[in-house]
Order: structure tokens, then sequence, then C-alpha cells
């Protein structure tokens, strides 16, 4: 190594290490933190290290981060010096890469010490002694607290109410989940805990007016050496509404409300419902199917919560209020009033959206999207969406051969089940009929034209906010190739899988998808998000006609063959957070397709591709595979799709925060496809026990530009194994030269893209 590189190095840690405390202010020092040292024998040393773990995190303030024994914020800071302008390079440097002195005049001695207190007796430590001192290093200081525990307190008891009133009742009933356990140590948090899950239990037996400040837990510690009864009782003083059962006794509906709204509008009477200055805005069932509530019902929090949570999650509200009151006709009957404002009914959305691949294609599209929030009063949401885009690539084989896109669809979403019998969603999120109808013609230059006419009808519903269920009862798509030219036919002579991009598809049949996710749950280190669906094509009808290909008795439909398929796909992302600005992200794809009866092969639209900007990064989109099949070898004036009836994909990236809005990546992936039977014109195409050895690898690093309404993201990827290699070559790690051209202009792909790949 350089010395003089090694000299520099010395001399900059010993700037860091040094140079931290000489711009204090005069008469100050420098906090290091604080050492709490628990002394007691009476507790065994495991218990003793847990506590004193535990008592070190709540000392404050937090002094300057430490990395290897430096403080290299705090260097920065310094180095920084007077900044007088709030932006700029400097600014930059002393406030987000540098960070100010944390100083001993900040700190509490006796603040702290009593934080220290408090924690051990809330925890069971009643005999606690604690003191506090520090200690100089010339201009450092450390805060040195001492902890005399003594042992801990365990419950020996515990007593709920013995009264039989409704109130005391109740929460005696609660007892048999009880977070309050005889032989577990004495916990302050418990008890809170205990409190509030007696509260929410009492809401959901309509003590509407309880509180969980009106119970409170009386502690006997002269019971027994060490030991505690606890003793649960309702306060006497607690309000005579918070010891009464509410039960509803009417529902009152503003459903266009506004401040200026005449509350003495016109009210109309629906099942238990009276509605105020609708106007025949809305079809009043929609509040019988949205709201939970009928009147003589006892109150309870959870009818409570799924009301509102179907109010807005109808997508026709901007604002939903609730409020309960006393009935001043009858006693203990609460009115319950909702107070709602509409979205604007109608809107037009205009989308431009501009995208690149590493096919070199780069390209725009425009979308109009109409929207009517109310089509038929009864809260459906119908949106009609005219686009039109293009791609062009700029470089490479596929020159010339522009693709336009230009089409329309329509989608009508019902806020309920529509079927021929009475179904009903438990769940706080309403359930959705989805009926869709679209049109696309593409136009691929030079090539062929394809016109796609897609329709599909089924039901969206989520059981709770982590899972979620989509069946679709049909998916009809009907691609129809024109204007296919000589130059395609003459590929197709060369390469006849080709001719799948061009034959008509009649594709028909439900579809299944099942999502679950925890993602949404921010505080977890560990989150998940697994999705899997199944496709079903011509199945029934396949079976009612005795359709099979292989025997000659090919069925057709509009004398068009109908496909007949299943397709199974797998999808399991994980992130692990691995501090407030970090996380590993990975993802799991696994697919498989198996085409019988009335067809031989998937339908090219059906089948699996990899590669791409969300996918195999170091590789060229849709041009990887199948196997080991390696399509730059062919004679083809263009670049076609690499298609597939297997797929496994893996992918792992680092993300980690740089400055603000720009995020850093570092990422991993990996797959391949493969057919499930022989192809003579792609040799090593077809899936074996050997698979394994096929697998692509690439890697690479990114940008993440977060603007909070966009994600603009930069990608540089290369391979490092290359499964089209003769087997014992694949892996080309070594012979990576980041210096070279020709290994850049070979290897090295850019991907811009808009958002996060998975």
């Amino acid at each position: 190594m350089d010395k003089n590189l090694v000299l520099a190095a010395l001399l900059l840690l010993l700037a860091t290490s040094c140079g931290v405390t000489k711009q204090l202010p005069e008469g100050e020092m420098l906090y290091v933190g604080a050492n709490v040292n628990v002394k007691d024998n009476s507790i065994a040393r495991k218990e003793r290290k847990a506590l004193q773990s535990k008592l070190n995190e709540i000392t404050r303030p937090i002094p300057n981060k430490k990395i290897l024994g430096l403080r290299p914020k705090l260097f920065f800071y310094n180095l920084a010096g007077d900044v007088k302008k709030e932006k700029g390079f400097r600014h930059w440097l002393k406030y987000t890469l540098g960070e100010a002195p944390v100083l001993f005049s900040q700190v509490d001695l006796e603040y702290n010490r009593s934080l220290l207190q408090n924690f051990s007796e809330n925890n069971g430590y009643f005999n606690t002694r604690t003191s506090a001192d520090s200690t100089k290093f010339g201009k450092k200081v450390r805060a040195d607290y001492t902890v005399i525990p003594g042992k801990q307190y365990k419950i020996k008891s515990v007593q709920f109410p013995i009264d039989s009133t409704d109130v005391e009742s109740a929460v005696r009933q609660t007892q048999l989940k009880s977070l309050l356990k005889v032989g577990e140590a004495y916990n302050l948090a418990v008890i809170q805990a205990e409190r509030i899950r007696i509260d929410a239990l009492l809401k959901e037996k309509g003590f509407y007016y309880f509180n969980a400040n009106y119970l409170k837990v009386q502690v006997d510690s002269t019971v027994g050496k060490h030991d505690v009864d606890l003793i649960l009782k309702v306060k006497s003083d607690a309000p005579a509404q918070s010891k009464l059962v509410y039960k509803i006794n009417k529902i009152i509906i503003y459903p266009n409300f506004s401040i200026a709204v005449d509350t003495l509008s016109k009210a109309e009477k629906y099942e238990d419902f009276t509605i105020i200055g609708n106007n025949n805005l809305f079809k009043p069932r929609i509040f019988d199917r949205t709201l939970y509530f009928k009147k003589g019902d006892v109150y309870n929090r959870t009818n409570h919560s799924l009301s509102l949570n179907r109010l807005v999650n109808l997508g026709t509200f901007k604002f939903v209020k609730n409020q309960f009151k006393v009935s001043d006709t009858i006693g203990n009957y609460l009115v319950a009033y909702y107070y709602l404002s509409p979205m604007p009914q109608k809107s037009i959305r205009v989308e431009i959206l501009g995208k690149t691949n590493s096919a070199n294609y780069t390209g725009t599209e425009l979308k109009v999207n109409w929207s009517n929030r109310n089509t038929f009063h009864g809260a459906e949401l119908l949106t009609i969406s005219v686009f039109g885009g293009l791609e062009v690539q700029l470089g490479g084989i596929n020159n010339g051969f522009n693709v336009y896109r230009l089409g329309s669809e329509a989608s009508l979403v019902w806020p309920r089940f529509i079927t021929p019998f009475k179904l009903k969603s438990s769940s706080g999120f309403v359930p959705r009929t989805n009926a869709t109808i679209g049109y696309e013609f593409q136009n691929r230059q030079k090539l062929y034209s394809l016109q796609t006419f897609k329709a599909s009808f089924g039901y969206a519903w989520k059981e709770n906010l982590r899972k979620e269920h989509q069946l679709n009862l049909t998916e009809i798509t009907f691609a129809s190739p024109e204007n296919v030219t000589n130059l395609y036919n003459d590929q197709v002579a060369a390469n006849p899988s080709l001719k799948n991009v061009i034959e008509k598809q009649l594709i028909f049949g439900p579809t299944y998808a099942y999502t679950y996710t925890n993602e949404m749950n921010e505080k977890k280190k560990n989150t998940f998000y697994f999705k899997s669906g199944i496709d079903f094509s011509g199945n029934i009808t396949g079976l009612i006609t005795n359709a099979n290909i292989k025997k000659g008795d090919s069925i057709k439909v509009f004398d068009i063959p109908f496909s007949q398929f299943i397709k199974i796909q797998s999808e399991l992302k994980y992130t692990y957070k691995l501090g407030k600005n970090s996380v590993l992200k990975s993802r799991i794809i696994v697919g498989g397709a198996y085409a019988y009866g009335n067809s031989d092969k998937i339908p090219f639209s059906k089948q699996f591709f990899i590669g791409g900007i969300n996918s195999l990064r170091a590789f060229r989109s849709r041009a990887l595979g199948p196997g080991t099949y390696d399509a730059s070898n062919n004679s083809s004036v263009f670049t076609p799709d690499q298609s597939g009836d297997i797929k496994l994909e893996f992918n792992t990236e680092y993300r980690s925060k740089i400055y603000r809005f720009i995020n850093g990546a570092l990422f991993m992936d990996a797959g391949n496809i493969w057919l499930l039977n022989k192809d003579v014109n792609k040799p090593g195409s077809q899936f074996t026990k050997d698979f394994m050895k096929e697998i692509a690898v690439g890697v690479g690093a990114g940008l993440r530009f977060d603007f909070n309404f966009l994600v603009l993201r930069t990608d540089l990827a290369f391979p490092i194994r290359k499964p089209y290699l003769p087997d014992g070559q694949r892996w080309v790690i070594d012979q990576i030269n980041l210096g070279s051209g020709s290994w850049r202009k070979e290897n090295l792909l850019f991907n811009l893209a808009i958002g996060y790949p998975f």
C-alpha cells in the first residue's frame, strides 16, 4: 500500500479523534455518555445484566455517535466552521453530515437518577437505591450512575371486582385472558396495558362512556416477602354514565354535509335510518349495506370502527365524521350521527409517462381517465380511459422496429357483491364487484400489428388489513394479428417459435389471487408481502367437449381454437429494516404453466418472461433464456422476446439514504425461464433436473431519487453468471473489467425507470 495514503489516513484519524473538543464553547465539556452500574448480589448475574442494559437506554441526552472509537459527525460539524447561509455545501456538511456537540451542561444528573429510580420501581424493584456522579477526562465528561435494586417483587394473587353491578360483572368476565399472571414480576407497564385491555372489552359490551382511567389497581406489598397482591377495582368516583350499557336508538345520516348545510333539510326514513338532505344523491340502501348498527343494537366498538372504515372505503366521501349523543327521549340510549361530505362526482385525470428499458427502447404514453364516483347513485365507480403511446429504440439490433399503442378501457365497480344469492362481508372493507372491457391496437413497425379485446367480471374483497382476495369468474382475451410483413414471415421460417406471437388467441376462464402483507406496519423490523394466483383457461369447455389436440380433436369457438391451460405464480417479498434509513429487501418469484386438452402450448401473452428494469437488471428485457438458449446467436434482423413455461427469479437489494431525497442501492438478481417440452429450434431450453446450473446472476448499483410523489430510479448492472455459456465457464466474475470499453459495451447496462423494482 502507498505510504503516503497510510500517512494521510493516520493524520485524518488523529484529526478526527483530537479535534472534536477544540471548538467547544468556553467553560464547556463534551458529554461522552452514561455508565449505569447495577450493584446487588441478591439478584442473579443474568438478571442484573438485563436490568443494566435497559437502564443504560433511558438516560438522556444521547451523546454524539461513536464509530470505531471516533466521532466523525462531530468532526464534520467542526470542519464546516461558521455557516451563515441556510443552504449550500457548508450548511449540508455542518448540519446533515455533521452533528452539534452534546455538552455536559445539557445533562441533568438528578433527573436521570430519578428516571433510573422510577424505572426500577415500576419493574418491581421497590427497594431501589440510586446515586449519580461524573468522571472527567480532559474536556470530556462521563455520567456515572449506581443502582442497587434489591430483590424484585412477584405477583402472589390477582383479585377482580366481586360486586354484582353491571360494570363490575363485565370487568370480572374479562379475567380469563388477563395480562396479570401469578408468579410473574410486578410491572407497571403491564398493569397499564391491562386497564386498556379491559376498557376495550367493555366498549364491546355497550359501556360507551367507560374509560381506562376509571379502573384502579391497588398494590399490597405487605402480604409476604417480595410478594404483592393486585386488587383491581372500578373507581367509586367514576361518572354514573360510565357504568351504564348503552343501546342505539336512532341513526341519523347527512350524506351531503357541509358546514353551511341546512340541518332542517328534507328527511326521509329508510329501514332504521333517518337520512337528511339526500335530495336523491344516494340510494338509501348503500347505508344499510355499509353501516353495522341497527336500532336497538347494543353499542360496541367493533361495529363503530367497521362502519367508519366502510364509509371511507367506499371512495365516494371526502370527509367522514361520526358522533354519538345520549338520547333526549329514552334513557341508556344513544343517537348515532354520520356527517358525510362527498367528493366531486365527476373528474378527469391526465397521466403522462416517460419510460426506458434495457432493450434500448425509450418511449412515452399519454392516458386520459374520466371517472364518475356515483354513477347509479349507489357509489358505483365508472372509469373510462383512453391511452396512446410509442416506444422507439435509439440504437441496437431493433433500431427502426418502433412500437405504437392505442386503446381504450371502461371499468365499472360496484361497492357490493353482485350475485344471485345474498352475500355480505363482515370486514371493515367494502367488497367490490368489478366489470372491465377494453381494446388495444399495437403496431410493431416492420413486423405486424395486433388487436386485443379484453373483458372480465369478478369480485375483490378483504378479510382484514392484511388479507385480500380477488376472484374473476371469467377473464376473456381475444387477440387477432394483422398486417404481418414478409420480413416477419421470413423469420418465422427460420425460427418457428415466432409463429406463436401472430396466432389468433381466444383465452377465457376464471382466475383467483390471494394476497397477504404486513408491510403497512412501520414499527415491525421484519415485514412480508405474499401473493399467489392461479389462472384457468378453457378447462370446463375442454372437459365438456372432450377436446384433445394430440388426437386431432381441436375444438374451435368462433372458428378459433380456444386455449386450455393452468398457470400458477407466487411472489414473496421480505423486508428487513437495518436502521432508520436503511433496509434489505428481497423477492422470490416462482411460476409454472401447463397446456393440455385443446392446446399443446401456452399462449404467448400468458407465458413467463425475464430480464429488464424490474427483473434481472443485468440482462436486456425479455432477451434471457429459456434455459441455456442464446438468442443472440440467431441470424434474425431483430431480437424477438424470449418466453417460457417455468420461471424462477430471486432479487435482493440493500437500500440506504445518502442525502435527503437521494437513496443508494446495491443489488443482486438471479433467475431464468424454461420450456416444459423440448424445442429443437431452441437447444437447451427444456427444464431438467440440472436447472440450478442454468441460473443467470447479475449485480449492480443505483440511485433512487424519491420526491414523495415520484421515485426516479437509475441502475447500472452487469452479469456475473451467463447461463448460455458452456458448462464450467458460466461464472464470469474473473472477466470483469470496468476500464475496458469493449467489456462495458457488452456487459454494462443502464436502466432508467420510475418506481422501485419491487
